[in-house]
């Protein structure tokens, strides 16, 4: 067995609700690896309306990598939305034209960077992910949560704005297990491994 097909849209039979992600997202600036699904309470196809304020002229992506788990109603918040903050007005007065059109004139809108999740992360129901969040291998975002800053490697984290709740494992173990980078592997290996990736025993995996 070579586990499920990473190309079919809805994995689970008779399921419409959860879908291997890559698949349905069209927008060619949100990038998704393989396995990683998204689960919605309504349509899958919501997916793309959550990822808010993403205008093809400001030229950011979305970046999700491999084996993430992604729950209904979570939202990234790309850098369209962003306004000035360091000018005596946030107000985008150039957007309106009729004579405020050269406002922006040698100016720009702050750019945060790209929104960059890694691999075999979990994100709960209704998380925000802000515009240059970069969020580690094997992360939980709980549910609720808004991310502000970056997230390290298997952290937990939760609240608003979004704080480090606990490691997952030692920082031995973390280290081992970004030197493996199971997701990586051949869907073989991954799938001779299954019982050993839902155990807590990292030794079973090295050997």
């Amino acid at each position: 067995m070579t586990g499920p097909d990473k190309n079919i849209k809805f994995p689970l039979e008779h399921y419409d609700k959860l879908c291997f992600l890559k698949n349905i997202v069209k927008n060619p600036n949100i990038i998704i690896g393989d396995y990683t699904y998204y689960d919605d309470f309504e349509n899958v196809e919501n997916f793309e309306k959550n990822v808010k304020y993403h205008f093809d002229f400001v030229g950011d992506k979305l970046k999700i990598g491999k084996f993430c788990m992604i729950a209904s109603d979570v939202t990234f918040i790309m850098n369209g939305a962003n306004h000035l903050t360091d000018a005596m007005s946030t107000y985008p007065f150039a957007i309106f034209g009729n004579g405020w059109e050269h406002a922006m004139e040698g100016k720009s809108y702050p750019q945060k960077g790209d929104i960059n999740i890694g691999n075999d992360v979990w994100i709960g129901y209704n998380a925000t992910i802000m515009a240059g969040v970069t969020i580690g291998d094997g992360a939980i975002i709980a549910t609720n949560a808004t991310v502000t800053k970056d997230v390290e490697p298997y952290s937990i984290v939760g609240g608003n704005p979004a704080k480090e709740i606990k490691k997952r494992f030692s920082k031995e173990i973390i280290t081992k297990l970004l030197e493996l980078q199971w997701w990586h592997w051949d869907i073989e290996k991954i799938t001779s491994n299954i019982q050993n990736l839902t155990d807590n025993k990292i030794e079973k995996l090295i050997e």
